[in-house]
């Protein structure tokens, strides 16, 4: 067991209250945790116990000492989640370690290929066109609902080769289950366990269905490939099939439409890098990567101490959950000069957003695309958005976004 009465106290920073980063006051306490205890022992009020690691340097260094930190206790802690390994360990790629997290990477790798991506960018692309064009014929809307949710929705079309319609309703099952602590999403008064559980049913439900009409008909889409892919010679067991196509939605659908919505909200409320970017489209490449350093949506992923290590003063011990923080690292002034201002033409940029080491997001060079083609056809519009109510921020300390960005839009220029 961890002795805290290594740890100093930083009073008042408890970093599993949603309500803080629903508030958007996270970052004022990340940087104090920085700046005081940047090695930090949390103690949660949902009964969790974890470390945080807060700086860039420490963050890089857990990333790829996977040697030292395991995946098998899952991404996310919480009062909801158990002390053990997490079940999906093993058989799901963002909770597995070496030498299994590299056979199923490349299992999954060709179904994210070059000729894939070029699909899912034809895809994304008519889908984006046709939404901004009805944000700008009726004068604004609802961004966050009405046009970031159509990235994820072209991904999927392609990669799982399903409808449209199919796409959204996929989108809205993983949203309530990222969201299972916001009433926006789900009915917040049942028991947590039992809610996520049911979440996480409900998308199953749909895999399975999927699975069955991939076994009997199977095509070149992730979900055919993953049915007959073989490991050591054995084809993948139903719920590892299940797991993987739950890490890919998750994955895919949440981080490129919230990133979007983060994005936008940021240019909207730095009007001078707002001109400088629709006066200078070219600045689009440094300006994506500023948006994902400034969202920074996956806000963290735990790890499991395998042995006994001391960092900056702190014993972490064998067994110890360490969590890293990619919105936190996104802003250290050590790294980054001026962190906290957005500079849509920052360089080097080298942010954490998609993780680093062997966990680096396998879906990255998707989500690359699908926020250039937006902002690219946002830029080219001949139009400006602005701020037209309060965005309403998600209840997640795990996943950072809006649920509603209401903007009206005018005539750039």
């Amino acid at each position: 067991m961890t002795d805290v009465t290594q740890v100093p106290a930083v009073a008042g920073i408890d970093l599993t209250d949603v309500d803080l980063f629903a508030r958007g006051e996270h970052l004022d306490a990340l940087a104090r945790l920085r700046a005081d205890d940047p090695v930090h022992w949390n103690e949660g009020a949902d009964g969790s116990r974890f470390w945080a690691l807060t700086k860039y340097d420490d963050v890089q260094w857990a990333y790829r000492e996977h040697e030292l930190f395991s995946s098998s206790r899952g991404a996310i802690v919480g009062g909801s989640l158990q002390s053990s390994d997490d079940t999906a360990a093993g058989r799901m790629l963002v909770v597995t370690d070496l030498p299994r997290h590299r056979l199923l990477k490349q299992v999954i790798q060709p179904a994210l290929s070059s000729a894939v991506l070029s699909a899912v960018s034809a895809q994304v692309g008519a889908l984006v066109d046709r939404a901004v064009q009805r944000l700008v014929e009726a004068g604004g809307g609802d961004f966050a609902t009405e046009v970031a949710t159509e990235l994820p929705a072209g991904a999927l079309m392609t990669i799982m080769d399903i409808s449209h319609e199919d796409a959204h309703q996929l989108i809205r099952l993983t949203r309530r289950m990222v969201g299972y602590r916001d009433e926006v999403f789900v009915d917040t008064g049942d028991d947590t366990r039992l809610r996520l559980a049911w979440l996480q049913a409900e998308i199953f439900d749909f895999f399975e269905d999927l699975l069955a009409q991939r076994r009997r008909r199977p095509g070149d889409d992730v979900v055919s490939r993953l049915a007959r892919s073989r490991i050591n010679g054995r084809l993948l067991e139903t719920d590892e099939i299940l797991y993987n196509c739950l890490n890919l939605a998750v994955g895919g659908n949440e981080t490129s439409s919230y990133t979007a919505c983060t994005g936008l909200l940021a240019l909207m409320e730095n009007p001078a890098q707002y001109d400088r970017l629709l006066a200078d489209h070219e600045l689009l490449g440094t300006a994506l990567d500023e948006v994902l350093r400034w969202s920074s949506t996956n806000a963290y992923v735990q790890r499991v101490a395998k042995r006994d290590v001391e960092r900056r003063g702190r014993q972490i011990r064998a067994g110890d959950s360490v969590t890293v923080w990619n919105v936190s690292a996104n802003r250290d002034a050590d790294q980054f000069p001026d962190a906290d201002a957005f500079d849509v033409g920052r360089t080097p940029n080298r942010h954490l957003s998609y993780g680093s080491g062997i966990h680096r997001c396998i879906g990255a060079p998707v989500a690359q695309a699908e926020l250039g083609l937006l902002f690219r056809r946002l830029l080219t519009a001949g139009v400006r958005c602005e701020l037209a109510g309060e965005p309403r921020r998600l209840r997640s300390n795990f996943m950072l976004g809006l649920t509603s960005l209401p903007v009206r839009v005018a005539r750039a220029g």
